[in-house]
């Protein structure tokens, strides 16, 4: 069968679209939400069920192409070039369980989606702090949540079940019971393991809470981080904060205090009672000077407006790293490069407290790696891909300024495309035991390494002493290299 048919014959088997380079709808279907970070795979399946993604994983092993799985784009590593591309956006919706307190999640849902369908029953989920990022994404990340996290741990903590199509074609139903391996494996993990085509996860009686931001002009900075910096530390662990020192856009939705301006932007959630909320603020309120205060008590719904984070695609470089501590010295150090005077052009700064519920183990482990950090930094630049590399700069000013106080582990759902490019970084974001772990897992789920357009986990293929053994291992790990000749994946794409 040729390449012709081979497409044919999976255009015959999903009910979603099936498209080639240049074919009419295939750029809207790969497009990213980081307009630096393109998608151009030999091949686009639009999937509309988890069937269609079987349909797909198989054609992929069946011609030795690997795989890449994006549902809303926020996290692209590599451009895919010589991969099937299986894209999930049609596979959205959400089903409560109000009496259970659990969500089954489809693997194209968005946060906004989740978190009104939990709230119509008085739950919520732990969710990110965009409404816009694939839940599924986020939560197989680990899930930093910038409002539930302190109290109940990890996004990944809270998943019960998954749904994964793995890399011989077969769908599972993941749980701590039936698939242990590959349960710990996808919570923490990422997508090295398989498509997952959506999850069961936990929800939690919240209402409302007290939060929102409030913005100090930059020039206040000094006062504002170090008084953030000894506040964070006798918080009680229903508060949720982070601080970031940003330029912002002269952008017309942003308030007029502070459209266009350098401005500090202290960000909490607080699931106590409003009242104690606002005693517990007060003493970041009397900081500095303030030029807008949007913290108040807020239904659950509305808990995106926090961070605020850019809803429209927008080009932009990022970096991040944990920080084992924040010392006095250390704030110093970062205002010296992002603080006024320093010139510096970076859109967003942002350190965010951790600990809580954060430092303990899920009920049933998983591969979150970052457990124990206290703070993690993150920082990104808006701007056209002429100034990406003096952006990047400016990021790596950041990450080497902090590094003294840096921790080598981070949180994956924060890596850039230009950070952890290779399996030895990778297994330092981890930890090289639980990375070990993870890639004897690999091993046993994904041999070939299909799924590897991602911050990629090696499989552990142990070396053998038979010849022909030996040079299955040597071309098993081969193919955990990225190749750029899509001819040799697909044919000649313009033959189908």
């Amino acid at each position: 069968m040729n390449a012709r048919d081979d497409i044919s014959a999976l255009q015959a088997a999903v009910r979603g679209p099936v498209l080639l380079p240049g074919q009419p709808g295939f750029a809207a279907e790969c497009a990213t939400y980081n307009l630096l970070n393109p998608l151009r795979p030999a091949l686009v399946v639009g999937a509309s069920c988890s069937a269609d993604v079987r349909a797909a994983v198989r054609f992929a092993g069946g011609r030795g192409m690997p795989v890449a799985v994006s549902a809303t784009g926020h996290q692209v590593r590599q451009p895919a070039g010589d991969a099937v591309l299986i894209t999930l956006r049609r596979m959205a919706g959400v089903t409560v369980d109000a009496a259970r307190r659990t969500a089954w999640v489809a693997g194209g849902a968005r946060w906004q989606e989740v978190v009104e369908a939990a709230a119509a029953h008085g739950l919520a989920p732990v969710n990110g702090s965009s409404m816009t990022v694939g839940a599924v994404g986020y939560l197989l990340g680990g899930g930093l949540s910038p409002t539930l996290g302190r109290t109940r741990g990890y996004g990944a903590d809270t998943i019960r079940a998954a749904e994964v199509v793995t890399a011989d074609g077969q769908v599972h139903r993941v749980t701590a019971e039936n698939v242990p391996d590959l349960f710990f494996a996808v919570r923490g993990g990422k997508g090295n393991f398989g498509v997952v085509t959506g999850v069961e996860i936990d929800l939690f009686e919240v209402r409302r809470l007290y939060g929102g931001a409030i913005y100090f002009a930059g020039e206040h900075a000094h006062e504002v981080l170090h008084a953030w910096r000894d506040w964070v530390v006798s918080l009680p662990e229903q508060m949720t904060t982070s601080v970031a020192i940003q330029r912002l856009p002269p952008a017309p939705e942003l308030p007029a205090p502070i459209r266009g301006n350098f401005v500090v932007a202290l960000r909490v959630a607080f699931l106590g009672p409003a009242g104690e909320g606002r005693r517990l603020v007060a003493r970041m309120r009397a900081a500095a000077p303030v030029l807008l205060d949007d913290v108040a008590d807020m239904p659950y719904t509305e808990v995106g407006r926090i961070h605020s984070d850019p809803v429209d695609p927008l080009p932009y470089v990022d970096r991040t790293t944990g920080l084992r501590a924040l010392p006095p010295e250390a704030v110093d150090a970062l205002l010296a490069v992002v603080g006024a005077g320093s010139r510096c052009p970076l859109t967003s700064v942002e350190i965010r407290a951790l600990g809580g519920a954060l430092d303990r183990q899920a009920e049933v482990p998983n591969a979150v790696s970052s457990r124990g950090l206290p703070f993690v930094l993150f920082g990104f630049g808006v701007g056209p891909a002429e100034q990406a590399a003096s952006l990047s700069v400016h990021l790596g000013y950041v990450v080497d300024t902090m590094r003294q106080w840096a921790d080598e582990r981070t949180l994956p759902n924060f890596l850039s495309a230009a950070e952890a490019t290779t399996p030895a970084e990778v297994r330092v974001v981890y930890g090289a035991d639980l990375y070990d772990r993870l890639a004897r897992i690999k091993a046993r789920w994904d041999p070939g390494n299909m799924f590897r357009m991602n911050h990629n986990i090696v499989p552990d293929i142990p070396i053998h002493a038979d010849a022909s053994r030996f040079q299955l291992d040597r071309d098993v790990l081969a193919a955990s290299e990225p190749s750029s000749d899509k001819a040799s994946a697909l044919g000649d794409p313009g033959s189908a």
